[in-house]
């Protein structure tokens, strides 16, 4: 049976709840709004799948990829509209020109997130841009499976935790799945979202029914400094930097961020995905020919079916080494760390989400951003690794 003794143990996947035989199984909100599994004793048959399927009970080994590349789509307007270069529409549109199906994260009314699948193209663009939380996977993996199982090609894309659930889960290989993971930073609380939304429509004096569309990367302001946008059906539209944006600042400085995070079981591709995408951040200083600021994806091919199926879309791909891709997004490899602040934002009941942000947000993402990169630019190898060094003992030893 399923225990939950220390929430860091549990990454949210859904995949002991969807495996369970006697349904016993069911997710409950937490205070902090995220999703654990609650078992119904009566009801369990001491089957023992739950743990058998559990990512974080049974992490995999750690792997490194088979080629890496700094990629993006020839479409030009296809990757404005893309978080990051637009290669995840040209491996779900093959993917659905070969009879498949493709499951990702999209927002529902409520404006939350949940996974869901397409099967026509104009259906996937709902799965483009990032979504900065954690969705609801509901009983995706079992239509998955059910699509696996009749022989159809199934394109799975989630954060890498959700893709090592899903391999569980499904306990055998299937040759017509595609895993696709995405390079997470770590997934803040659905809850806060919410907390944050409602304060942010009341100021607009909006209602979700009012919404059109939500984007946290919008790139009208470049790919480099991207938006937080919110466009209601009247047409208007609230834009500002996503690195003033509270949420974002939250979510950058690990504020409410998922226990399990702080610890993930699936980084350094131990999820089992066959693919890997994810912005290819400090592209300026490794290929500065290749930089528009339109959007780079980083793609990692973990797999010989990976490889395959990257071949066979029309990408524009510049082989470069592992070791500059974990320099520059080094979330591939490594946790978020929790900050000290994390529990008094959780229990500062009594202030506002701007203020509990401007108290306890210490590192602006601006100024990390903007120091990270001229640092990258401008600094060796080894003496960055120096200083990133005597910047921990400090925090250490305070």
């Amino acid at each position: 049976m399923i225990t939950i003794t220390e929430k860091e143990q549990c990454c949210g996947c859904s995949a002991c709840v969807q495996r369970c035989p006697q349904n016993c199984i069911s997710m409950q909100k937490d205070s902090e709004g995220f999703l654990y599994p609650e078992v119904d004793v009566t009801r369990c048959i001491d089957c023992h799948l739950c743990e058998k399927v559990c990512p974080v009970i049974n992490q995999n080994e750690s792997r490194f990829p088979l080629e890496v590349y700094a990629a993006k789509n020839t479409d030009t307007k296809v990757r404005q509209l893309s978080s990051s270069g637009g290669i995840f529409t040209l491996l779900a549109e093959q993917t659905i020109k070969d009879g498949g199906v493709v499951f990702g994260a999209c927002w529902d009314v409520e404006w939350n997130v949940g996974h869901d699948y397409a099967e026509t193209l104009e259906d996937i663009v709902k799965f483009k841009s990032s979504k900065y939380l954690q969705s609801i996977i509901g009983e995706s993996y079992k239509k998955a499976e059910y699509f696996l199982k009749t022989g159809r090609k199934v394109m799975f894309t989630g954060t890498p935790c959700q893709i090592a659930g899903l391999k569980h889960f499904l306990r055998k290989e299937y040759t017509n799945l595609l895993a696709v993971e995405v390079i997470c930073h770590s997934v803040p609380s659905p809850g806060i979202w919410q907390e944050y939304l409602a304060d942010k429509l009341s100021s607009l004096n909006k209602t979700k029914a009012d919404v059109k569309s939500i984007s946290f990367r919008d790139k009208s302001t470049g790919w480099n400094s991207y938006s937080f946008v919110v466009e209601s059906k009247d047409g208007r539209i609230y834009k500002e930097l996503s690195r003033h944006n509270l949420f974002m600042k939250g979510f950058l400085a690990d504020l409410y961020t998922r226990p399990s995070c702080y610890a993930c079981p699936a980084k350094e591709l131990k999820s089992g995905s066959d693919i890997t995408l994810g912005d290819f951040w400090g592209i300026e200083t490794l290929l500065p020919e290749l930089d528009d600021d339109r959007g780079m994806s980083v793609v990692t091919v973990n797999t010989e079916k990976g490889r395959a199926l990257l071949q066979e879309v029309n990408a524009e791909l510049t082989e470069v080494a592992y070791s500059e891709v974990v320099k520059r997004n080094s979330a591939l490899v490594h946790s978020a760390s929790e900050p000290k602040g994390r529990r008094a934002f959780f229990e500062a009941d009594g202030l506002t989400f701007e203020a509990k942000i401007k108290k306890l947000a210490k590192t602006p993402f601006s100024l990390r951003l903007f120091v990270g990169k001229l640092a990258y630019s401008i600094l060796p190898n080894k003496m960055l690794g120096n200083i990133i060094r005597h910047i921990r003992n400090i925090k250490k030893n305070k």
